[in-house]
């Protein structure tokens, strides 16, 4: 009998031992090693977030142990950019006497180049590569229109996906059991990133890293929010929704354990029940929508707008303006409330996010590809398709976009979803003796507020609408009419 020959997984964003398809198909074929490596070149490439970059890290110091537990020992390599894994990664397999390397998949440009490079090599040197579908309940390609093209309307994408969990919802993958012992310890695990500061201990303690923290987070959503999330999700100053998202982003969760605690709470249904179970699974295939564009139109990986004809739109040159929003002193305090939380935690409520992102790309005029990187810089649960997705449907640049005359008005977005200014006087403590009323708008006060440590309002609301709606109206009438 032959011995069992030694196997690579090749972690990336899938942190976990729970449900990881390409760990537990490595550990089924033989004696198994993992691998994560530090690319800050690449990182820096990507706009990659100093906090998240140490939250993969502290997830990585928890993965080290739930691996150890299994006797898979973690190694650590670098490769500055994805150039460099190749070589690095056939280096590791000869050494190690690896006979086959395990990926999840990954689905942006890079990520996909960077990938066939690697499976190219190692098959030079005669070690496989075998890939799984894991961040996705869908592969892609399996959800197409009648002319075989990828699905560029939500709701269609959503109807087929529909069709697919009627006949059995993705199912979750058992952690494997513990292998023998190998003769081979793991890495030390760096504490810090060249390129990437530590962020401060208040932003860790908001984000605790582990499988363990992770699943006890989607079971307290599960048991006391989800059945109240479509009600209270729009409300940023209460705590509606999971805060999930960057546990995701790094795969310390699957989106398959995600769905299975959401129809547990709702009797195994997924599109009728609860309200709050079948908002919260459409906000899932969301997530899924957008990677499925990542793979079927390149272009939006590659920062071009997905409407090619929004590329004529004339975005304005205005760096102080920018500025102002990035540092949240627009003068309207739902904007800067919403910026300067994105400032302290790493993350942003996900209707404000539409918010923000309107008044930047309408109001202001200013391409959406400026905020869509700085929101990548700051952002923990930074992910290339979410956030792309997000900003072009705000600046009506993209797939399924919503309607170029439809722009989000800060002062009544606030009225209607922070009516008692709790949000805004927990982030603009400069403004807390404001009443219910004047919150919301400073400036009404007039003179009154004058003298007060607040900005007066960036812009006219009135007239920058009506520029943003000139702008797109110059745009070919036939996408607009079909937007409308």
């Amino acid at each position: 009998m032959n011995s069992p020959t030694q196997q690579l997984i090749w972690l990336r964003s899938d942190l976990r031992v729970a449900d990881n398809r390409a760990l537990a198909a490595a550990m089924a074929a033989g004696p198994t090693l993992a691998l994560f490596l530090l690319s800050p070149g690449q990182w820096q490439a990507h706009d990659e977030a100093p906090c998240k970059v140490d939250f993969w890290l502290r997830n990585l110091r928890e993965l080290a142990i739930e691996l150890g537990r299994l006797n898979v020992p973690l190694l650590i390599r670098e490769a500055d950019s994805w150039d460099r894994a190749p070589a690095v990664i056939g280096e590791l397999c000869r050494q190690l006497q690896v006979q086959a390397a395990w990926v999840n998949e990954e689905y942006g440009i890079n990520e996909s180049r960077r990938d066939r490079a690697v499976a190219r090599h190692l098959a030079g040197l005669g070690v496989g590569f075998h890939s799984r579908l894991d961040q996705l309940l869908f592969q892609p390609g399996s959800l197409l229109s009648k002319s075989g093209s990828y699905l560029q309307v939500f709701s269609q994408f959503r109807k087929q996906c529909y069709q697919r969990l009627h006949l059995a919802p993705p199912a979750r993958v058992a952690t494997p059991r513990a292998q023998a012992p190998l003769a081979l310890a793991g890495d030390a695990l760096p504490r810090q990133v060249a390129g990437f500061s530590a962020p401060d201990e208040a932003l860790r303690q908001l984000w605790p890293a582990g499988e363990a923290a992770a699943h006890q987070r989607l079971q307290d959503f599960a048991e006391q929010q989800l059945a109240d999330y479509q009600r209270q999700r729009d409300f940023p100053a209460s705590r509606g929704t999971s805060r999930l998202s960057p546990y995701l982003a790094a795969g310390v969760l699957s989106p398959r354990q995600c769905l299975h605690a959401a129809l547990q709470l709702n009797q195994g249904e997924f599109d009728s029940g609860n309200p709050g179970a079948v908002s919260w699974i459409n906000e899932l295939l969301w997530r899924e929508f957008y990677k499925h564009i990542l793979v079927g139109y390149p272009r939006v990986s590659r920062h071009r707008a997905f409407r090619p004809e929004t590329e004529a739109l004339p975005w304005r040159d205005a760096p102080e303006e920018l500025a102002a929003w990035q540092q949240g002193r627009t003068g309207f305090p739902l904007i800067d409330a919403a910026m300067r939380q994105l400032l302290a935690t790493g993350w942003m409520h996900n209707r404000l996010r539409m918010v923000v992102a309107m008044f930047l790309s309408k109001n202001l005029l200013i391409d959406w590809r400026q905020g869509e990187r700085f929101f990548m810089r700051q952002l923990i649960d930074g992910d290339l398709a979410a956030n792309n997705g997000g900003w072009q449907w705000s600046a009506s640049t993209g797939t399924d976009a919503v309607p170029y005359f439809r722009l989000f008005n800060p002062i009544s977005q606030s009225q209607r979803f922070d009516p008692h200014g709790r949000f805004i006087r927990h982030w603009l403590p400069e403004l807390a003796h404001l009443d219910d009323k004047a919150i919301h708008s400073p400036a009404s006060l007039g003179e009154l507020f004058a003298a007060a440590d607040y900005p007066r309002p960036l812009v006219d609301l009135k007239r920058s609408r009506e520029r943003a709606l000139a702008a797109f109206r110059q745009l070919p009438r036939e996408r607009l009419e079909a937007a409308s």
